[in-house]
């Protein structure tokens, strides 16, 4: 006989059994929490309507309602066996809502654009909603289409992102089996650069370099270090899964994402995908559930397979006009490191990174049979390389929008190269049979639920039910492993305590600091001793030039490129360089163009244009007279050479400060800090600049400490430094260390793992371990 018991709206059914209750309850406002003696602890809203079974003392969440223990639902299995068994009870609904990734979602939602959200119909300014408010769409895609995988973008704060957390695993609790949602994010420890670390107070979240200054640091540890703090603080913002860390070999020096890699050696980027993603999903001591998996693992979803960073001369793949990747060093095997021997063996006892992203490239002439198709939809990059010949075990999801059509080749809305004008269901069923699980960037069922049906008549329905449930088995996995099954729920006040605390914040500035490098320090004039005069020029933009668009948008304005706050706490700023001991110039490196403007086409040209890293005007009088790819279903040529074409720069004004403010101080120091995001030619500022710092995502803080002497530079050129645009055509784009690298007056060659300290150049163990062994 049963005894029931009422407790709010939560029913508590204790079953007859000689053991004594072993768990207690705390109402947490949002949440009931059950804390276990030897059990896990659970978690579940009041008004859910969720069931807790008593078996053997402990408590279990009911959460398919039907009065009995499932495998799925006792958290003493192995989450292998509980995925099995949820996965064979779940609908063809719920499973195509499983494999659905959310397009990007910001807390409260933006007003305007594609990614617009509503609250009861009203933009969020218009309307009575708070900010941790689902909004109409998220409603939605959660209980229409059973989303249960959501990338968040911009949060208001921890406290908000938490509270949000909070009432979406509440209504997914009350839907159909429970599922709980596995939220994520892209890399979200950037920065703005004049923000300001206080050793005395937090932030919004901790702030280090970006992975390619993480990869200037030239150790491992930083990035093991890093994937801890970042995965307690997603965990407090209520996310599971990161959308990180991007492993390609960035050996295109063109490539605008160079500055999300860990570089083009593979020897480090592979080192320090493998620290990161132990970083992420290694749970310790009372945190550890499953073996390393548990309640502080994150999901890291490494990217993008089998490397992004070849695209035939830096143009990138989000575009028709950037699809090709290109090998003619014969080098593709290279670009698998970073997976296969990094992400893929992991030290810290969770065998794998959890998730994979192929990238929208198509791998050219690399599958043995002859198709040219983007990786995605790829038999030989899934399923030959990736599933079969390196035994990867984990979900696979595209990249966002790639089952989309395509508009012309300068729409962002769709990358389905190789099987342009396919119907969407069969690229929905192509990707999903050569072994990828999810679709990036989709919130609506309609098309997987058509795949199913197409694969049906094609397979039969029992052999398309059993692909389906094995991807449902993958995604359920990482959910079941992290513990969100058990307690998905956030407490705001600790999460606002935790994300961003002034430890973390610390630890995060001391990583910026080691990134900085130094590359001239002519007459050692760093650091700057005492409290001297300063004078920082002062330019005009014309806006910000933005890819995506290929337009310069906003109004001019006038920058100093720093903020002066900043520089006054180190120094006294004059506005007179006569007046001035020495000139500091924060610049930003050259703004990198696509590749491809509709302009040339005007002209009477095929659209293609160089991407120049210089800041002067650049004609491409070394490029190649014949593409190694080319070809669209919206092109009559497959030449896509630029040869001979002229590109302008959009931020010139940055090499002639420098060069004015050489003139201005006659002899006296000039010191140059760059913020770069990828290879430039220095053969345009360096004899101006008596000192030259170079950061990748770093904070002018840390610049500033460095100039002062208060911090010594440890960092190390994660890539090579051009001698001039001619090498930079004719290097190969999947060789590593094929430039001839720049030269300065003072005899250093910025080659990859070159730096200075005080001391000059920097020879430790990390340039015995790193540096490029030279033939």
């Amino acid at each position: 006989m049963k005894k029931l018991l009422i407790l709010s709206s939560v029913l508590l059914v204790t079953t007859l059994s000689a053991a004594q209750p072993k768990y207690q309850k705390t109402d947490k406002g949002d949440f009931v929490e059950i804390t276990q003696q030897g059990g896990r602890t659970l978690g579940y809203s009041q008004n859910s309507g969720v069931k807790i079974l008593e078996v053997d003392g402990y408590a279990f969440k009911d959460l398919n309602r039907n009065g009995k223990l499932d495998k799925y639902e006792d958290w003493r299995l192995p989450s292998k066996e509980r995925a099995e068994d949820l996965a064979s009870q779940l609908s063809l609904e719920e499973i195509a809502g499983l494999m659905l990734y959310s397009s990007h979602q910001a807390l409260p939602a933006v007003e305007m654009g594609k990614k617009r959200g509503t609250y009861q119909g009203k933009v969020f300014s218009e309307s009575f909603a708070s900010p941790e408010d689902l909004t109409d769409q998220q409603l939605e895609f959660i209980v229409k289409d059973k989303v249960r995988h959501i990338l968040i973008t911009k949060v208001q704060s921890p406290y908000v992102a938490a509270e949000w957390n909070n009432k979406v695993q509440a209504l997914c609790e009350s839907l159909d089996h429970g599922i709980p949602a596995n939220n994520s994010s892209d890399p979200r420890h950037g920065l703005i650069a004049d923000d300001e670390f206080n050793a005395g107070s937090g932030g919004k979240i901790s702030v280090w370099p970006g992975l390619l200054g993480m990869a200037a640091t030239f150790d491992p540890a930083v990035a093991l270090r890093f994937g801890e703090v970042a995965s307690t603080e997603y965990r407090n913002l209520g996310m599971a899964t990161a959308l990180s860390p991007q492993i390609d070999l960035a050996t295109e020096p063109r490539w605008r994402r160079a500055i999300a890699t860990f570089g083009e050696g593979s020897k480090l980027a592979t080192d320090i995908a493998r620290a990161y993603s132990d970083g992420f999903q290694t749970s310790k001591g009372d945190d550890a559930r499953e073996g390393a998996w548990g309640t502080n693992s994150v999901n890291a979803m490494v990217k993008h397979w089998p490397g992004g960073g070849t695209g035939e001369a830096g143009r990138d793949a989000h575009f028709a006009f950037g699809k090709y990747a290109v090998y003619p060093g014969n080098n593709f095997e290279e670009h698998l490191l970073p997976f296969t021997e990094g992400a893929f063996k992991l030290a810290g006892g969770t065998e794998q990174a959890s998730a994979v992203m192929p990238y929208y490239t198509i791998s050219y002439g690399q599958d043995p049979s002859g198709k040219n198709i983007a990786n995605g939809y790829s038999d030989y990059i899934i399923k030959d390389l990736l599933r079969t010949k390196y035994n990867y075990k984990g979900v696979i999801c595209t990249d966002w929008g790639i089952v989309n059509e395509y508009e012309t080749l300068h729409t962002n809305n769709g990358k389905p190269w190789g099987l342009e004008g396919m119907p969407a269901a069969e690229r929905y069923l192509t990707v999903l049979m050569v072994g990828v699980d999810q679709f990036g960037g989709v919130n609506t069922t309609k098309h997987i639920i058509e795949a199913y049906e197409l694969g049906k008549q094609k397979y039969g329905e029992k052999a398309i039910r059993a692909r389906f449930e094995e991807s449902a088995q993958r995604l359920l996995m990482n959910i079941f492993r992290t513990g969100l099954f058990e307690n998905a729920y956030l407490e705001p006040v600790k999460s606002q305590a935790v994300v961003g605390c002034k430890e973390f914040m610390a630890e995060g500035f001391a990583a910026q600091l080691k990134s900085v490098v130094m590359l001239k320090n002519h007459a050692n004039t760093l650091p700057l001793q005492g409290r001297l005069k300063v004078y920082v020029p002062k330019r005009t933009y014309n806006g910000v030039y933005s890819q995506w668009s290929d337009r310069i948008k906003g109004e001019p304005y006038e920058s100093y490129g720093v903020s002066l706050n900043l520089v006054r706490k180190y120094f006294d700023i004059v506005e007179n360089p006569a007046e001035a001991d020495a000139a500091l110039v924060f610049i930003q490196g050259p703004t990198v163009d696509r590749g491809h403007h509709k302009t040339d086409i005007v002209k009477g040209g095929n659209g293609y244009t160089p991407i120049s890293l210089q800041y002067g005007d650049y004609t491409a009088k070394y490029a190649r007279k014949l593409s190694l790819a080319g070809g669209d279903p919206k092109e009559n040529f497959t030449n896509r050479s630029y040869y001979g074409k002229t590109v302008v720069s959009h931020n010139k004004v940055e090499m002639t400060t420098v060069l004015e403010t050489r003139k201005a101080m006659g002899s006296k120091p000039v010191i140059v800090a760059v913020a770069a995001e990828r290879p430039m030619c220095f053969h345009e500022i360096e004899k101006a600049a008596d000192a030259i710092l170079i950061g990748f995502e770093v904070q002018n803080q840390a610049f500033m400490e460095i100039i002062a002497g208060k911090a010594e530079p440890q960092g190390l050129l994660p890539m090579q430094m051009p001698k001039d645009m001619r090498t930079v055509e004719e290097q190969k784009e999947d060789l590593p260390f094929d430039m001839k690298c720049y030269k300065d007056a003072d005899g250093n060659i910025y080659d990859y793992a070159y730096g200075l300290n005080w001391s000059g150049v920097i020879k430790d163990w990390r340039t015995e371990k790193y540096s490029p062994k030279k033939k």
